[in-house]
């Protein structure tokens, strides 16, 4: 498979794929201990086939990102793939996918994937995961977009996190609308369908430059 080089802005593709929204899903590149985290991931996968909608991830074969992109192109889902170049052997470069961009830094993985994208959703992770969830909630937050994100809480795995997050606002550090931002539930379908009500409304123009 030929491995298409990042284009400029100009030649990039539409958000949107042809039969419905383009999703950009963060998670592990782990399969972590419990086999209810990795089928969650495939039924992510497998609902952007039900939907019509496309994946956007890190690109990578291993963990729950091997999951959920595997599921969806089982289920007919087009699967972009954006990792860096230094993560190719790391995070095990899938090449399997629709499109299989690899670029330079995490910066420009980040911003690709949200610029290919109408919304986004976390899964369970590590770092990494909660890094990309917080940065694109803050985008959201600063008016770089206007997208959608979610959170899937399954098993309670983001309980803690929630959590925090609820004290934060008590003591006044996050106000209640930027809580009211992400959209929770532990259900894949659940929050799939509230992710597609939410995301026609998503009409701004996005702005990345300011990252």
């Amino acid at each position: 498979m030929t491995i298409p080089t990042l284009p400029s802005p100009a030649q990039r593709l539409p958000t949107t794929a042809a039969a419905g929204l383009s999703l950009c899903v963060y998670c592990a590149s782990r399969v972590g201990q419990s086999p209810t985290l990795a089928q969650a991931a495939r039924e992510i996968g497998r609902g952007l086939g039900r939907l019509g909608w496309q994946l956007v991830y890190g690109g990578g074969r291993a963990g729950l990102m091997g999951e959920v992109a595997d599921a969806a192109l089982a289920a007919g889902a087009p699967v972009i793939g954006v990792i860096p170049r230094s993560l190719m052997s790391r995070e095990l470069g899938h090449t399997g996918l629709t499109e299989l961009h690899v670029v330079e830094t995490m910066h420009e993985r980040k911003r690709l994937m949200a610029e290919r994208s109408d919304a986004f959703v976390a899964l369970p992770g590590g770092l990494g995961t909660l890094e990309e969830l917080f940065e694109v909630w803050t985008w959201r937050q600063l008016g770089y977009h206007d997208k959608p994100i979610g959170l899937l809480n399954v098993d309670g795995y983001f309980d803690a996190l929630l959590d925090f997050v609820s004290r934060a606002v008590d003591l006044g550090f996050v106000t209640p609308a930027q809580r009211a931002l992400l959209q929770v539930d532990g259900s894949p379908q659940a929050l799939l369908r509230r992710l597609g009500e939410l995301a026609p409304a998503a009409t701004a123009p996005d702005d990345y430059s300011r990252t």
